[in-house]
């Protein structure tokens, strides 16, 4: 039985005042038991988040990691060693914004997905297609491929600790959500991929939903039977709204 994963992505969200009110209303929140709940704030405030928050069953991710895996001369980046070490226990890796609008192609995303399992952090996984690639039909193509590189780079072993979230670009931040049919077709083709290598990693592995999720939204989203949780992005920010999307998690 998968457990269910609600992760909330901060993006480029804070102040230390406004991260602090958060983290109050965070460990205000009733979680459900059965649902591991996650935060990944700016790299900023991962600090001041894991002392925040220690004692509540919240883990605590970063959004990025760089390509390599140690301490080095690469100015600006943060290893996922460093993020280990500072407490964070995922990582997310090929969100669509870094992929569009940085130019990361899926070579590294795959290398930062390996720098990341090196260190003991599970790697989010994030594909998803354009609006345009949707309108073409080439959803299916374009999530396969991403997924795909992953899997030929490092084999599907690497999916033993690992979530991917599925994230239509054309969703996110938008208000608009992908149908629970939709995305459910996506989250089925994207298991079978795996399947296809490793019927037992398949069973295993979490896929989550993001994009635009909210609470009124997620318990049908959820229902579906391949969707074990969502990446959270707005919502995330509101810990009432983030607290009804986990316990619809939970039901």
């Amino acid at each position: 039985m998968r457990r269910p994963l609600v992760a909330g992505n901060w993006k480029m969200h804070g102040t230390r005042a406004s991260v602090a009110e958060l983290i109050k209303g965070l460990r205000q929140l009733v979680l459900p038991a059965g649902v591991e709940v996650a935060v990944m704030p700016p790299c900023l405030f991962i600090n001041q988040v894991v002392q925040g928050l220690d004692g509540k069953s919240i883990a605590v991710g970063a959004q990025n990691c760089a390509v390599e895996a140690a301490q080095g001369a690469l100015t600006g980046e943060v290893a996922a060693s460093q993020l280990a070490d500072v407490g964070c226990s995922l990582v997310l890796v090929g969100h669509s914004e870094r992929r569009q609008v940085l130019g990361e192609g899926d070579e590294v995303v795959s290398r930062k997905f390996a720098a990341a399992r090196s260190c003991g952090l599970v790697p989010v996984l994030c594909v998803g297609e354009t609006l345009a690639e949707r309108e073409a039909g080439k959803t299916l193509e374009v999530v396969g491929r991403q997924l795909g590189s992953v899997v030929e780079a490092l084999g599907v072993g690497a999916f033993s600790q690992a979530v991917v979230a599925y994230e239509p670009v054309w969703a996110i931040g938008t208000g608009l959500t992908a149908g629970p049919a939709q995305a459910q077709e996506v989250h089925a083709a994207i298991r079978a991929q795996l399947a296809a290598e490793s019927a037992e990693i398949a069973r295993g592995v979490r896929i989550l939903y993001g994009g635009s999720v909210k609470a009124a939204s997620a318990a049908d989203l959820f229902g579906m039977p391949d969707i074990d949780g969502g990446l959270v992005g707005g919502a995330s920010l509101n810990a009432d709204e983030f607290g009804a999307i986990c316990r619809a998690a939970g039901s």
